[in-house]
C-alpha cells in the first residue's frame, strides 16, 4: 500500500503543475483510482458514505434541481433536472430506473460500490456540493451535483443520513489491467441466423440478447449483419449529424454509460462549440462533451420494431467499446422520426464541418 501523505503531497505538486487536470486525469497522473484521489481528502472536503445506495437515490428527489453527470473515458453527459420516479427492481442483474423527461437513467447497481459527498471550492463563486459514486474497480460511474436551485439543507441531511463511522481514505483498490475480450471468430458463427434473428427483430431493447446469444461483439455484429442494416461511415460524421439535426431542430436521444449507468438525453439541440478535440452541446439543461480524437469507429445501424425500422448512429473507440449513440426522439408505439432517418440518410453528403 503506498504511503497516504505520500500521495497527498504528489497530488499538491500535481495540481500545481498541470492546473486543467480534473480527478480522472490527476488519478491517472498518479497511479491510482479515481475513487482513491478524491477520498485522499476525507476529513477535508470529502466524507465517506455508506449504507443503501438504492435508498440514497431515493432520498435524491428532496433536494431538488441537481446535474447528473455520467461518463467514459471519451465522452461526458451532463443533464439538469429533478431525481423522481426512481424504481428498483429485483433478480441477479440489480438494475433500477429513473423515467424522467428530464433525469433519465438506468442504474446497475451491482456496479455501485463506493459513495462520497465532496465540497468544491470554486472560490468567490463559491462551494460546489455533489454525491459521487464508484465501482469495485475506483472508477466513477455516476455524480450528482447540487445547483443553485438545489435544497442544500436537503443534500446536507442526506449526506449527513449515510455518513460512515469511519472517515479514512480508501486504499488497495485493484486497478490491475482487465484481460482482453475473447472474440468469437468469424468462421464459428452461424451467420445465417444471427442474420435472420436481426431481422425479426420486434424491440431495440432485445438487440443486445441477439448479439449476447450468438456471443458476438456489438461491432463484429455490425460487419456480419443483414444487408442494409449496418453502415460503417467516417468518424466525422456525429458532427455533421448533431449539426444538421440542430439546424433542423429535429429532437434526438442521446445516451452515455459507464461501467454502472446509463444516462439519457431526449430533446432539441442548439449550442454547438468544437473546443480543442472535444466537441460539445452546450444547452442550458443539457451538455455533452465528445472527444473526438478517441472515436475510431462510427456506424449507422439499423433494427427492426413493431413500430418500423429504427436508426441509430453510434460510436466506439480503440477497444471496440462503445463511447456514445444517438438516436431520433421516439417512443414506443410511434415511428421514428422523419426528419431523423433523413438526417441520417444524407450523413454522408459533403457538408463542412
Amino acid at each position: 500500500m503506498r504511503n497516504i501523505d505520500d500521495l497527498k503531497q504528489q497530488l499538491i505538486t500535481l495540481k500545481v503543475a498541470e492546473p486543467k487536470l480534473r480527478a480522472r486525469g490527476l488519478a491517472k497522473k498518479i497511479g491510482i483510482s479515481e475513487v482513491e484521489l478524491t477520498s485522499l481528502s476525507i476529513g477535508g472536503n470529502v466524507t465517506r458514505l455508506v449504507g443503501d445506495w438504492k435508498s440514497l437515490l431515493l432520498g435524491m428527489k428532496n433536494i431538488g434541481y441537481m446535474m447528473a453527470l455520467t461518463r467514459n473515458e471519451a465522452c461526458v453527459h451532463e443533464r439538469k433536472g429533478i431525481y423522481d420516479n426512481i424504481k428498483f427492481y429485483g433478480g441477479a442483474h440489480n438494475m433500477g430506473v429513473a423515467v424522467n423527461p428530464d433525469i433519465d437513467l438506468r442504474f446497475f447497481m451491482n456496479e455501485w460500490e463506493y459513495g462520497l459527498a465532496v465540497e468544491i471550492n470554486r472560490g468567490k463563486v463559491g462551494k460546489l456540493y455533489a454525491f459521487q459514486f464508484f465501482n469495485k474497480r475506483g472508477e466513477a460511474i455516476h455524480k450528482i451535483y447540487c445547483t443553485p436551485q438545489s435544497d442544500l439543507e436537503a443534500y446536507h441531511k442526506l449526506v449527513h443520513l449515510f455518513t460512515a463511522n469511519e472517515q479514512n481514505p480508501i486504499t488497495e483498490v485493484d486497478t490491475s489491467p482487465l484481460s482482453g475480450k475473447i472474440i468469437t471468430p468469424d468462421k464459428d458463427i452461424d451467420i445465417e441466423s444471427f442474420q435472420a434473428s436481426w431481422e425479426g427483430l420486434k424491440d431495440t431493447h432485445d438487440f443486445f440478447g441477439m448479439l449476447r446469444k450468438y456471443n458476438v461483439t456489438r461491432t463484429q455484429g455490425f460487419r456480419l449483419a443483414p444487408k442494409g442494416f449496418s453502415q460503417k461511415v467516417d468518424n466525422l460524421a456525429v458532427v455533421r449529424t448533431l449539426k444538421n439535426a440542430a439546424a433542423q431542430k429535429v429532437s434526438i436521444m442521446c445516451f452515455v454509460h459507464s461501467k454502472g449507468c446509463i444516462q439519457i438525453h431526449t430533446g432539441k439541440i442548439r449550442n454547438l462549440k468544437l473546443y480543442g478535440d472535444w466537441y460539445n452541446i452546450m444547452d442550458k439543461a443539457f451538455n455533452l462533451h465528445l472527444n473526438l480524437e478517441e472515436v475510431a469507429e462510427t456506424w449507422i445501424v439499423k433494427k427492426p420494431t413493431e413500430d418500423g425500422i429504427v436508426t441509430s448512429l453510434e460510436l466506439f473507440d480503440k477497444n471496440g467499446d462503445l463511447i456514445v449513440y444517438f438516436f431520433g426522439e421516439r417512443k414506443p408505439g410511434k415511428p421514428e422520426l422523419k426528419g431523423w432517418r433523413e438526417i441520417i440518410d444524407n450523413v454522408n453528403l459533403i457538408s463542412k464541418v
